[in-house]
């Protein structure tokens, strides 16, 4: 079985590192290491890291551009407070957002751009910000771009601030993370939970199978009774996990980017358009399927072999009908956006990853295409 969300392997050596880790301090020197110019600050959700940000820098009620392919979720955030969103199609063959759009949209009203860098592709950041006005805060979605590096230096760094999701790319029950200009922020913990317990258990192959078998009714009630309505910090249990897989976690993003191009040219062949790759750390291994095939019947076919690809995102944040009502989206606006939303699939891909998963995946797509 092969899914998209980080997976642990069940080996002794993996068994002992998560049981140690509840006895061992947290490394925060090492991670300082990477963002030195920053406050870090663990919260409870990636999401709760982007709400921190909008309180710290007082945008409550102001313009804020934003790409047009990104998470719904951000949805209800934007509502709480009370933003204007100016969203912008992104390129289609990055997925991101370039330079030229974002200049289409700028009005001297905008005071801070969310820049992606989607899927663990880098934007170059110091390219936007040679090009628009200081008093423009930019904030970095670093949600799939933990230790993403450019030319410039590692994601995070770039721009004024930032926030990550932990459990994107580490098996962790929970997790976001903030950078900030240096401050000292008081935020009460979040404590562990069923919810916590259930998301580290999903990490595990066999229980990630019965979960996407027989939990679709049962999870989302679960995450949304325990939904911090509160800005808060990361528990104690999400923390240590994190730790435990952080020491060696380069290692293990260039074993995914080794796994991730041997991926791409097996599967060129099958006409697929794929990402950028300079810089790419893969934490999804996404690409555009071809118009003449239908995307959500080949998801289906690979799910039937147990290889589950997903589709992020099928339904960005331009095709929620809320969020077109409450601010007046036409989403023929966003082509790009919109032909990538009907052709995205996320392949399953883990740092453990043998010639064999590999080969087992590739032959997958190859049967599909031998149906069709």
């Amino acid at each position: 079985m092969y899914f998209v969300h980080p997976q642990i392997k069940i080996s002794l050596e993996n068994i002992r590192k998560i049981f140690l880790s509840f006895f061992k301090k947290e490394d925060f020197e090492k991670l300082k290491e990477f963002f030195p110019k920053k406050e870090i600050i663990f919260t409870d959700m990636g999401r709760t890291a982007f709400r921190l940000i909008l309180k710290e820098f007082d945008l409550k009620g102001k313009e804020i551009l934003m790409p047009a392919f990104i998470c719904d979720i951000f949805l209800s955030i934007l509502q709480e407070y009370h933003l204007r969103p100016i969203f912008v199609d992104v390129e289609k063959e990055t997925f991101n957002l370039s330079l030229k759009k974002i200049k289409e949209k700028l009005t001297p009203n905008t005071k801070a751009i969310l820049l992606s860098h989607t899927f663990g592709l880098p934007l170059n950041i110091n390219e936007i910000r040679k090009e628009i006005s200081k008093d423009i805060l930019i904030i970095e979605d670093c949600a799939h771009a933990f230790f993403a590096k450019t030319e410039d230096g590692p994601c995070g760094n770039l721009g004024d601030c930032a926030f990550f999701s932990l459990y994107k790319q580490f098996p962790t029950a929970r997790g976001g993370l903030a950078l900030l200009p240096k401050r000292k922020i008081i935020l009460p913990k979040t404590k562990f939970s069923a919810r916590d317990f259930l998301s580290f258990l999903n990490h595990f192959s066999f229980f990630a199978f019965l979960f996407k078998s027989f939990g679709k009714k049962i999870a989302p009630r679960v995450q949304r009774k325990e939904k911090e309505k509160e800005i808060a910090l990361l528990n104690n249990f999400s923390l240590k996990i994190f730790f435990s897989f952080f020491d060696d976690f380069e290692k293990r993003i260039e074993k995914r980017k080794e796994i991730a191009l041997e991926l791409k040219k097996r599967l060129e062949k099958f006409d697929f358009q794929f990402q950028e790759t300079k810089n790419h750390i893969f934490t999804f291994f996404s690409f555009l399927t071809p118009p003449k095939i239908n995307r959500d019947d080949f998801v289906k076919f690979l799910w039937k072999k147990r290889i589950f690809a997903t589709r992020i995102w099928k339904e960005p944040i331009v095709l929620n009908s809320l969020c077109q009502k409450i601010y007046a989206i036409l989403p023929e606006n966003f082509p790009n956006t919109l032909e990538i939303s009907k052709r995205i699939v996320n392949l399953p891909l883990q740092d453990f990853y043998q010639e064999k998963d590999v080969r087992n995946i590739v032959n997958a797509i190859e049967n599909y295409f031998k149906k069709n």
